[in-house]
């Protein structure tokens, strides 16, 4: 995890969806977590491997995306692989969808 000059801090990057495919474009955008999926996050204990993003009914979603569970979260633990909402503006994802 790196500490950039405004003092935050990046979680995860895939570095391996770098060295296999050609980035165009970043996109940064918030997503949709509950509690105990937060607090694993900033442990650092979030895997985006396998992690890829679609369209479905004008929302994006990002699937295979694994964030472990929470060691203290007991019955507030959701599924690790579960399907989360990336926070976009609808003008971002159509102009996002038109390039596919």
């Amino acid at each position: 995890m790196a500490i950039d000059k405004k003092g935050t801090k990046q979680i995860a990057d895939n570095k391996a969806a770098r060295h296999n495919y050609f980035v165009l474009e970043q996109i940064e955008c918030g997503i949709e977590l509950v509690g105990t999926e937060v607090k694993s996050i900033r442990s650092g204990r979030v895997n985006l491997k396998d992690a890829w993003c679609s369209v479905d009914n004008g929302e994006m979603w990002v699937k295979g995306m694994h964030i472990s569970p929470y060691e203290q979260g007991n019955i507030f633990n959701r599924d690790p692989l579960r399907v989360r909402k990336l926070l976009l503006h609808k003008r971002e994802i159509m102009r996002l969808y038109g390039k596919f």
